[in-house]
């Protein structure tokens, strides 16, 4: 009996060994995974990239320009050729006086039987631009019936001028039947003078052009052109020039040579412009960066936390 009750103690005393051992193991194993999380949550802070706020500088610019007559030049781009030349590229802009516009849009009145309508502007008759008026439109129409035969040459040639750039900026270039336009001359009674009033004369056909079967009025306004003022800009690529640096590496002259080889030096003229909306876009956009940084961040941390608080339990 006394080695039966040694060996049951033995055996116990063994099992309850084998037990702690592996609760030990366990908790091991438990510390070791919690450790190797915290390790890769450590390494995922380092990883992180810290966003970083835009610089003015990054968007702003130094221009260069110069005055050609009335003509205003921008450099757009320098390819440097060795020697002190370039490959110049510029902007030059311009004031066109007689350029094309659009204009207030009107009600047009449509009378006449149909295939032979006419379309007026109140009491004023519009006619097809660019062609000789009748004997009937002339004397119906207070400006053209005052002027001389000479005149209306002239004033027809401008009209022809005036359609040709018309078809280019409204209608693609193009100088078919359905580009055809419509003129009447507007009097400004304070400066008298008279002003050509432009209207497409598929404006005034097409079917959603809805006119009052009682007054001949338009349902709604049709769109009006006329002349005025206009920044024309165009743009010279690649040309020969040769520039000329200050001490501080400023450029301060430009020579530009024609097709003759005939060379003329401007000065040029220095401006810092700034891309104020590609900057602010870059600012929301670090606003947005930081944001999601920050709150990487802190989720990262409240994660660590708990790890810790599983570890000393």
């Amino acid at each position: 009996m006394g080695m039966a009750a040694s060996q049951a103690r033995f055996l116990g005393l063994t099992a309850r060994k084998t037990n702690v051992e592996y609760e030990g193991q366990q908790i091991n194993q438990q510390r070791t995974t919690l450790s190797n999380q915290s390790a890769n949550y450590y390494n995922q802070l380092l990883g992180m990239e810290v966003p970083v706020p835009p610089s003015v500088e990054d968007y702003t610019k130094t221009v260069y320009s110069f005055t050609d007559g009335a003509l205003e030049n921008v450099v757009t781009s320098l390819i440097a050729q060795g020697e002190g030349k370039y490959l110049v590229s510029y902007t030059r802009s311009y004031t066109d006086d007689t350029a094309v516009v659009s204009a207030a849009s009107s009600i047009i009145t449509r009378s006449g039987e149909e295939g032979n309508y006419k379309y007026s502007v109140g009491a004023k008759e519009l006619r097809a631009l660019g062609q000789e008026p009748s004997e009937e439109q002339i004397k119906n129409d207070e400006y053209l019936s005052s002027l001389t035969e000479a005149q209306l040459e002239k004033l027809i040639a401008e009209e022809k001028a005036y359609k040709e750039k018309l078809d280019e900026k409204y209608n693609g270039g193009t100088a078919s039947g359905d580009t055809a336009w419509q003129v009447y001359y507007k009097h400004d009674t304070t400066a008298g003078t008279y002003t050509p009033v432009f209207y497409k004369t598929s404006d005034l056909t097409k079917d959603t052009t809805i006119y009052s079967e009682k007054t001949g009025a338009s349902q709604s306004f049709i769109q009006a052109y006329s002349t005025g003022s206009e920044v024309v800009t165009d743009e010279i690529k690649g040309t020969e020039a040769k520039l000329e640096q200050d001490t501080s590496g400023r450029y301060i002259n430009i020579t530009l040579y024609d097709e003759e080889g005939n060379a003329t030096t401007y000065a040029l003229t220095t401006q810092t412009t700034t891309d104020q909306d590609a900057y602010n876009d870059a600012m929301n956009q670090y606003e947005y960066d930081k944001t999601s940084y920050d709150k990487a961040i802190e989720d990262i941390n409240n994660k660590i936390e708990i790890i810790q608080i599983e570890d000393k339990n």
